[in-house]
């Protein structure tokens, strides 16, 4: 049975590891002096970021369209495929699952499977890549999902934001909004494992960092391992320090975050996506 996997922008793996498996990545929008643009396709992160903090409104995010989906399915379906795997950001993050499902639902042809990933960020890529790398070997759905099932367990993000205040300005993630409350210049750190978010708050960027580290402790040993940040290379460079004994002697892959999850973050922010090891 030949399954394609889909997936959205947000899901932060790196073009050839997309490219290699053949994964289809959907693209989200982002709204932002007016103009729209397709994530990490019309703008590149680097100009984002510079951007971001001059900006005198916040950038807002939209999903793709069900109707999108919908011909995207259609197509994998009309070139081949005998099933989709459809998986996307955390429905507590995005309306993009939603959409998803809607599209499978409006496909014509296509046999399709949505999933909530429960993550984000690379937290999505690590489990989109999974599940490609067990489709290439001729698995079906139903044994992609049961071997996710037990992978997904084991998928970590964790990072600490430069501040609570683009998250207050996006209305989402209201979640860790709640649980800071209004302490000013706090450093949030945002977990995310298995559908469950959670976030504290230290009021340090020193601590902030060791903190992010300690977790990486915690969450050790780990099978994957990358450094994510917003535009933030010189305070990633900091954690992987500090970091330095719980890091893999070859070299630490390091992801810039898409702009459609920066928009609600904001830049400089550091951390890292991990997959734990089976114990």
């Amino acid at each position: 049975m030949s399954v394609q996997v889909v997936t959205d922008s947000t899901c932060d793996l790196p073009a050839e590891t997309v490219e290699r498996l053949g994964i289809h990545v959907i693209p989200l929008y982002i709204h932002m002096d007016g103009k729209s643009y397709l994530d990490a396709v019309d703008i590149t992160r680097e100009t984002f970021y510079q951007r971001l903090p001059g900006l005198a409104t916040q950038p807002t995010t939209a999903a793709p369209s069900s109707e999108l989906f919908a011909r995207e399915y259609d197509r994998l379906t009309e070139e081949g495929a005998d099933a989709v795997l459809s998986i996307h950001i955390a429905q507590s993050l995005s309306a993009t699952l939603n959409f998803a499902r809607t599209g499978a639902e409006q496909a014509n042809t296509a046999d399709v499977t949505v999933l909530d990933s429960g993550q984000l960020s690379l937290g999505v890529g690590y489990i989109v890549q999974e599940a490609a790398e067990r489709a290439a070997r001729g698995e079906t759905v139903k044994q992609i999902l049961e071997g996710l099932e037990e992978f997904s367990k084991r998928v970590y993000v964790f990072a600490a934001l430069d501040t609570l205040e683009f998250l207050k300005r996006s209305g989402r993630m209201n979640w860790a909004v709640a649980s800071l409350g209004e302490v000013l210049r706090i450093r949030p750190i945002l977990r995310m494992n298995d559908g469950v978010s959670h976030a504290e708050r230290v009021r340090t960027e020193s601590r902030a960092l060791a903190r992010v580290a300690e977790i990486l402790r915690e969450t050790m040993p780990v099978e994957r391992l990358a450094l994510v940040h917003t535009n933030a290379r010189e305070r990633a460079n900091s954690l992987r320090q500090l970091a330095a004994g719980l890091l893999p002697d070859d070299e630490l892959p390091m992801v810039d975050i898409t702009p459609v999850i920066g928009a609600h973050i904001g830049p400089n922010a550091v951390g890292f996506a991990c997959v734990s090891a089976r114990r």
